[in-house]
Order: C-alpha cells, then sequence, then structure tokens
C-alpha cells in the first residue's frame, strides 16, 4: 500500500513538472509575440503552484516593464536577484527599472567602519560565516591536539603560535556570523506598488504627511501597526503607509 501511494505521489510531481514546463514554455512564446499581459499570466499559474525560480521572476519582470508597470517590474527582478545574486543579466535589468523610478534616493553617507564591515560580512551569508567557524573549530582542535602531542620545543611553540592564530580568526567568524544572522533577520525590503503614496508621521489617514514616495521605490520595513508598516528609506526618512500599497520581498 505504502509503495502505491509513493509511486502516485511520483506520478502527480513529475505531471506537475510537466505542467509547469509547458506553462513557462507557453508564456516564453506569448512575450516573443508581445502578448506581455497573457505571458504574465501563464508565468503567474507557476508561481500559484509554489514554483520558484530566477529565471521565472527575470521573465515576470521582462513583462512587467515591458508593460510599463515599474514597481512590479522591480519586484520580480529583486527576487530573482535573490535567488540569483551574480546573474549579471538581472542586475542590468533591474538597474533600467531603477532608472524608470520617479524618485531618486540618495543614501546616507558610510563612516569607515560600516564600510570595512560591509566589505567583509558580505564575504559570506551567515551561513556561510557559520560554517566557516565550524571548519575552524576542528582546524583548531586538531593544531591544540599536535600541539600537545609534540615532542621538541619548537615544534610545541610553533603549533601553539598556529593555534592561538586560528582561535582569534574562529572568535571572529563567530561575531560575523551573528552580526550577519542579525541584519539578516532584521532586514525586511518591501517594493512600492502605488503610483504614488502619501507617506504619513502617524498610522492613521488623518495625521500629517511626512513625504511622497512612488512606485518602484525599495523600502525597509521597521514595525507593523493593525494594516500600516512603518517604513525608512536609504536615505534615513521614514514614515507609514498602508500595507496595500507596497509588497514585501
Amino acid at each position: 500500500m505504502k509503495k502505491l501511494l509513493y509511486l502516485l505521489i511520483l506520478l502527480i510531481s513529475f505531471s506537475s513538472i510537466g505542467q509547469n514546463e509547458s506553462l513557462f514554455e507557453q508564456g516564453k512564446e506569448l512575450y516573443k509575440n508581445g502578448k506581455y499581459q497573457q505571458a504574465i499570466t501563464s508565468w503567474m499559474q507557476i508561481l500559484d503552484k509554489g514554483e520558484h525560480s530566477a529565471e521565472l521572476y527575470f521573465n515576470l519582470g521582462n513583462a512587467q516593464y515591458k508593460l510599463n508597470h515599474i514597481g512590479p517590474s522591480v519586484y520580480y527582478y529583486e527576487k530573482a536577484l535573490q535567488l540569483s545574486p551574480n546573474d549579471a543579466d538581472i542586475k542590468n535589468n533591474l538597474a533600467f527599472a531603477e532608472n524608470a523610478r520617479i524618485d531618486s534616493i540618495e543614501p546616507l553617507p558610510k563612516t569607515v567602519f560600516s564600510k570595512w564591515y560591509h566589505s567583509i560580512s558580505s564575504i559570506f551569508s551567515f551561513e556561510g560565516w557559520a560554517i566557516f567557524a565550524v571548519a575552524l573549530s576542528i582546524f583548531f582542535v586538531a593544531l591544540f591536539l599536535f600541539y600537545f602531542f609534540a615532542f621538541t620545543e619548537r615544534r610545541k611553540r610553533l603549533l601553539f603560535v598556529s593555534s592561538m592564530f586560528v582561535g582569534i580568526i574562529l572568535i571572529a567568524s563567530l561575531t560575523m556570523a551573528f552580526f550577519t544572522y542579525s541584519d539578516y533577520s532584521k532586514n525586511q525590503p518591501a517594493v512600492i506598488f502605488a503610483n504614488e503614496i502619501e507617506v504619513k508621521t502617524e498610522p492613521s489617514l488623518g495625521s500629517n504627511v511626512a513625504f511622497t514616495l512612488h512606485e518602484g521605490t525599495k523600502v525597509q520595513i521597521l514595525a507593523q501597526d493593525g494594516n500600516w508598516y512603518r517604513i525608512t528609506l536609504a536615505d534615513g526618512k521614514d514614515g507609514w503607509i498602508p500595507s496595500t500599497d507596497l509588497k514585501q520581498l
């Protein structure tokens, strides 16, 4: 009975994969013929089934850009970049979409320390730093054991210095793992989907207007109060907007 159940699940999986491939190719053909909205409809059916890929998001971004939907195009390019961060085509098309935005946000100048931290932390993800720390801890233990069982004074001194050096790097990598995980946890990017939205000083329609944003602008979510999000920009400005006017990445 279990074998029949596994076989049924396998057949359903293969059938779903075949349908998704068919929908993806159908969307590509529609896109080639200039039927961008119909292409989006085909590709969205794949997303509705829970399937995701950088290529799928990239094509959705292209179709939305062709329809001059700046907000959705930036959103899907950003989604594609999350799955394939080193893809040059995605970065290039995202830059085109960002240039089409109305809002021009100048980021706050970075301190020397923040530049130094960003350049080092970007070497690995928090998972990469954690794996690196585990590898260093194994290396540290091995060096310490070699030191403990070494016979000559010279070898002991060399192994001790080496183990201490690895220990310092281990502590630094553990620190980077915790810091990068904290950054990852706090990172809640979103893209404005409304054509134009007034950012409020408080989470209510009757509050004062802080500033105005337009479609395609990328923001960071700081907090939520009911159906309102408190957002901040790269230039330090912050305020409240309705949750319906943006889409989280």
